[in-house]
């Protein structure tokens, strides 16, 4: 008989031995046997197996090379520990340590479920598991280095595979050795928590979710521990102590996930991790806090109020990248916390106005995200967020927010299940999106037509829902929405007509008869593009494929032709591109990009013959009262016409049918004279050929026209002679009946004096010869003696300076209007006979000087004597755009109609500025009229001075452009040259009426902000600034004599005394000057300045010692060798 460590092995009954000397086969049939038995046995009687328990735990079984031995072995073995608890055989701590590590192995055999020796493996966990056999390691010293394994391993092989059972009672093994163990050391703890972060989280998902439920079952026991792992890593950088170190803020939010219990004493240190002034550090906790407060469900902001405060101070941390991380956290946030709504509004308030553009852009996004996702959260507030940013300083900013309101929009406004509260929420947005049309970039100005075509309207709607859509959309927004948005149509229909001149240009080319340049017509479809200078060579290239390629050009004729239908243009557009190569890398993509874009301009995706059509029906419905779609929207008749006259100034050939013109024609009988006004501007635009085409149309429309001529309101009369101009092939015989009916009708007690009076001015405009006469007779006696120079009625009494038309009484329209019609019939002579310009000039100069008040009667109130005299300046205005008027405006007519612009009265100098810069800016006024600008500086209204800088600001790029775009105009660069303007303003200025000398101080230093006001916007971009010649033109004036007194010596004090101020400023002033040689001479003009007699020298100094500047002074010492320089001064 065997015995072992001095007690004797006993076998149960039908047991035999098993000893070394068995084959392997009958070693595990005995095996089999044995562990039977150990199966059945109970605890009663078990003393006399003690030493057979020693004996199966010795090395020959325990490391036997059959898998089979070794499990049944191990079998037995977890048998022993059940059948002797609490007391085991094996006392020995390195037996035990030995023993356990051999189960722990022989565990490895229930990774594959589906072994065929599975269930002796499950029987081993199952014995293992209920009788908490590993508790017996709590005890020993190695423990933890038992358990390590343990759970390696349980960690390891656990997998989908497993039923329940077998998880659960893995658990109910591996927790015991926590709940009841005295430490958990940290090898155990990284064990455990390596499996709840990424990727062994995703990757093995059934390990992650045993660690959980340990995590669970054990966080009272586990807790202390986490404690002061967290506690060493995060206060006292004890980080080599754990391979988890590098991961602790994954740790926390999968323990927060998991059980926030165990993190109760950690979140605190998080605080001041918030704090740290490591930027890193900071980003990471940030995040954390972010995703664990925004978590659906978390309640952790409330629980812990100071670390919530914290965090959200966060959203001003000075690091751009914290911020930006906060503020991407928001949208969950808002999402799934509204308790914390306020909170993050009030924080992403201040962020959309954050110096990062990075931030300001994730503001954006963020917003727009959560609308998508559920638009019931997103206030009004956070919208008007989005709002503002349509205006941010970065065109990526505006893009983002203004694409993103168009995409709303489409959502909601465009859906078939309307919901009015989503509509009344986003009302706005049409309207902002036309807004950002008036952005200077074409970045904005496409992005407004991108978004027109693809989310207010859809170009690819059915024909009938677009122009439904469109007419719905113009009949709401407001006027600045419907002035860009009738701009927006005059820009994309100027692009098209300067492809079609360019496609014409290259088909005379290639025919060979004549070359035409094309370099000026691609620089003028590159302004219209994106980034106009990258835009030229991408459009010289494009125009070397239309050159080069028949088809190509076919394409783009088609595109930009009279008879192309929306859906052909779609279809070319793809051709178009697709002939390009598509969007590919580098400068290809670019080259593609800007072809693009111009295609979206010229392409007519919305509008074609039959969209023209449908509109007009739909217009018809509202017009006669049968319409559904504009119901409960004001004037939606005369809006509708309204847009019909915006789409036939741009797309007359789109108005083509008998069916069409018919519908206009019932417009014209509407009782609504607007509508019927309206109408006629229609015929103005599309009626070119209606008489040969559509004879039937014109039949009817004649009459009407005479009619509307004759007895209409001054605006219809206006517009009917106008429209007889166009549409008759015979206008004179037409003009001559409504021309003899005006005559009868020319006296005040008439019922259409205005309307005759509007008439008479637009006849003689379109006919000037054939009633030359009778018209001159009409003026001198009925317009400027019987009602001119009469004043028959007095205005309401009123302290007030201005106040609306429809109080103005009806002799002082009459009298507007009078002024407005003279200038009409000078227009239609183009000439001075009879000195009939001379003598108008000098009827308005008369009425300004007046202040509106021609006769001095003093029957006039205050609101008409303003609109008098702004119209007397407006009709000025008007004639200086005519070289044969402007030549005649003397300098004091000048200068008393540039005093207008300082005028008492708010609403005329508004209006005159706004005249003035309307002339100025479609090049039609000399360049002098510019210097009128300079008196602005005297606007007590800041918002008044700014507009005026921007119209000074605006008019000079025109002219620097256009020099540039216009090499050939040679000699006449003084004509456009916006430094020309400084010569004029100074003499303006000198002719100050309040300057009565050249040492009244105060007035100087009044007209030394003036100088600066047109000065500064000259100077500010050293880059167009020709310092030498500025200067030069300067110096030159001061060796020049007043032109308008020249023997006046207080007068040429006056002009030198502002010639030195002008001098200082620039000196003083134009700190960033380029100097560059120039060979152009300054040439001043000879209406202001003469030349003294040769020889001449002027190096005094006039102004008066309280205004001399350094400036001056450095002027004055170079002053004689830079007039040794000085040629012609004046020409």
């Amino acid at each position: 008989m065997t015995s072992v460590g001095g007690k004797k092995v006993f076998y149960p009954s039908g047991c035999k031995e098993v000893n070394e000397e068995l084959g392997k086969d009958e070693l595990v049939r005995r095996l089999k046997l044995l562990a039977r038995a150990f199966q059945d046995m109970g605890q009663d009687d078990n003393e006399q197996y003690s030493g057979l328990a020693l004996y199966l735990a010795s090395d020959y079984f325990m490391d036997h090379q059959s898998k089979d031995v070794r499990l049944l072995v191990a079998c037995c073995i977890a048998d022993v520990f059940r059948i002797f608890a609490p007391d085991a055989p094996y006392s020995e701590p390195a037996q035990l340590k030995e023993i356990f590590l051999f189960l722990i192995k022989q565990l490895r055999g229930l990774e594959d479920p589906d072994a065929p020796s599975f269930k002796r493996y499950f029987y081993l966990l199952e014995n293992l598991a209920w009788v908490k056999s590993f508790n017996i390691c709590i005890e020993l010293e190695d423990s933890q280095e038992i358990f390590c394994s343990l759970f390696q391993l349980m960690f390891s092989i656990i997998s989908e595979k497993h039923s329940n059972k077998v998880r659960n009672f893995i658990l109910d093994m591996m927790s015991p050795l926590i709940t009841e163990a005295d430490a958990v050391s940290q090898e155990l703890l990284d064990i455990i928590l390596i499996n709840i972060i990424e990727p062994y989280k995703t990757q093995k998902r059934v390990a992650y979710q045993l660690a959980k439920d340990l995590l669970i079952g054990t966080s009272n026991a586990i807790e202390p521990f986490i404690q002061t792992f967290f506690n060493n890593a995060l206060m006292l950088g004890k980080t080599s102590e754990s391979e988890m170190s590098d991961r602790l803020y994954d740790l926390i939010y999968e323990l927060n996930q998991i059980s926030p219990n165990v993190l109760l004493s950690v979140l605190p240190q998080l605080e001041f991790k918030l704090k740290s002034n490591v930027e890193s550090e900071r980003k990471k906790v940030t995040k954390l806090l972010a995703k664990m407060f925004a978590d659906q469900g978390s309640a952790l902001a409330d629980q812990n109020k100071a670390l919530w405060n914290c965090f959200l101070g966060r959203f001003n941390d000075i690091s751009i990248l914290v911020r930006q991380k906060c503020v991407s956290q928001s949208q969950f946030f808002l999402q799934y916390h509204p308790e914390l709504f306020k909170d993050i509004v009030e924080q992403l308030k201040v962020r959309q106005h954050d110096p990062e553009e990075t931030v300001r852009m994730e503001v954006v996004n963020v917003i727009l995200t959560v609308a998508k996702n559920d638009f019931t959260v997103c206030t009004e507030e956070l919208l008007s967020f989005i709002r503002e940013r349509t205006l941010d300083k970065k065109f990526q900013i505006r893009q983002a927010a203004l694409l993103g309101l168009g995409q709303l929009y489409k959502r909601f406004v465009l859906a078939e299940e309307y919901d009015k509260v989503n509509v009344d929420k986003i009302s706005w947005v049409k309207d902002k999106v036309f807004h950002a049309y008036y952005q200077s970039n074409n970045e904005d100005r496409l992005l407004v037509e991108r978004v027109f075509n693809t989310c207010l309207v859809q170009y690819n709607a059915e024909v009938s829902e677009r122009m439904k859509r469109l007419y719905l959309l113009y009949a709401t927004i407001d006027d600045h929405a419907v002035r860009a948005f009738h701009e927006m149509l005059k820009n994309k229909n100027l692009v098209k007509v300067m492809v079609s001149q360019l496609i014409e240009a290259i088909e005379v080319n290639l025919e060979g008869e004549k070359s035409i340049p094309l370099n000026r017509r691609l620089a003028a479809i590159s302004k219209t593009l994106p980034e106009p200078n990258k835009a030229t060579d991408h459009m010289k290239k494009f125009a070397v494929l239309v050159e080069d390629d028949k088809r190509m050009r076919q394409f783009v004729k088609t595109l930009v032709g009279p008879d192309c239908n929306s859906k052909k243009a779609q279809d070319l557009v793809k051709e178009i591109l697709k002939k390009l190569g598509g969007p590919g890398p580098g400068q290809h993509n670019l080259f593609y990009n800007t072809i693009k874009s111009l295609m979206e301009r010229i392409a007519p995706v919305m509008f074609d013959a039959a969209a023209i059509e449908m509109l007009v029906k739909h217009v018809d419905e509202t017009v006669r009262g049968l319409g559904i779609i504009t119901d409960g929207i004001d004037a939606a008749a005369e809006k509708g016409v309204r847009l019909l006259v915006a789409l036939s100034s741009v797309y007359p050939h789109y108005f083509k049918t008998e069916e069409t013109f018919e519908l206009l024609l019932s417009f014209l009988k509407h009782d609504d004279e607007a509508v019927a006004d309206l109408t006629i501007q229609i015929f103005i635009n599309v009626g070119k050929r209606l008489q040969s085409e559509h004879p039937n149309i014109y039949t009817v429309l004649l009459p009407i026209l005479q009619r509307s001529a004759k007895l209409g309101n001054p605006k219809q009369s206006k517009h009917a002679i106008k429209c007889i101009s166009i549409v008759c092939q015979k206008k004179e015989a037409i003009l001559s009946q409504v021309f003899e009916h005006i005559k009868k009708s020319l006296t005040p007690e008439s019922a259409n004096f205005i309307t005759s009076i509007v008439a008479l001015g637009h006849v003689a405009k379109l006919c000037p010869v054939q009633f030359a006469a009778d018209t001159k007779s009409i003026v001198s006696k009925t317009i400027v003696k019987d009602l001119l120079m009469m004043d028959r009625t007095s205005g309401p009494d009123t302290t007030e300076s201005w106040y609306s038309e429809h109080h103005v009484t009806e002799e002082t329209m009459a009298k507007l209007q009078a002024m407005k019609m003279l200038v009409r019939w000078l227009e239609g002579l183009q000439n001075n006979a009879n000195n009939s310009g001379t003598s108008t000039l000098r009827l308005l100069y008369t009425v300004i000087i007046h202040e509106g008040d021609l006769m001095e009667k003093g029957m006039i109130n205050k609101p008409e004597l303003a609109r008098l005299r702004l119209q007397a300046g407006c009709c000025m205005l008007k004639l200086a755009e005519y070289k044969c008027y402007g030549d005649l405006i003397t300098r004091e007519q000048f200068q008393a109609l540039a005093l207008l612009m300082n005028d008492s009265c708010y609403h005329v100098r508004l209006n005159f500025a706004l005249k003035l810069n309307k002339g100025l800016i479609m090049l039609r006024l000399p360049l002098e009229y510019m210097s009128i600008f300079s008196l602005a500086a005297n606007d007590p209204l800041k918002e008044r001075k700014s507009q005026i800088k921007n119209f000074l600001q605006t008019n000079i790029s025109k002219r620097r452009d256009y020099i540039k775009q216009n090499l050939s105009t040679g000699v006449r660069v003084f004509q456009f040259m916006p430094e020309y303007s400084i010569p004029f303003a100074i003499h303006l200025l000198a002719h100050d009426p309040d300057l009565q000398s050249h040492e009244h101080v105060e007035i100087l230093k009044n007209i030394k902000e003036c100088l600066w006001f047109i000065i500064e916007p000259l100077i500010s971009k050293s880059e167009d600034c020709n310092y030498s010649f500025f200067r030069k033109m300067l110096e030159n004036i001061k060796q020049c004599k007043d032109a308008q007194d020249p023997e006046d010596e207080v007068t040429n004090m006056k002009l030198y005394a502002v010639c030195d101020m002008a001098l200082g400023l620039l000196v003083s002033k134009a700190t960033n000057i380029t100097l560059t040689d120039s060979n152009l001479e300054p040439v001043l003009p000879t209406k202001c300045f003469v030349k003294q007699a040769k020889g001449y020298m002027n190096t005094k100094m006039y102004v008066p010692k309280e205004l001399v500047t350094e400036g001056i002074k450095r002027f004055l010492g170079t002053l004689y060798c830079l007039l040794c320089s000085i040629r012609e001064p004046c020409g």
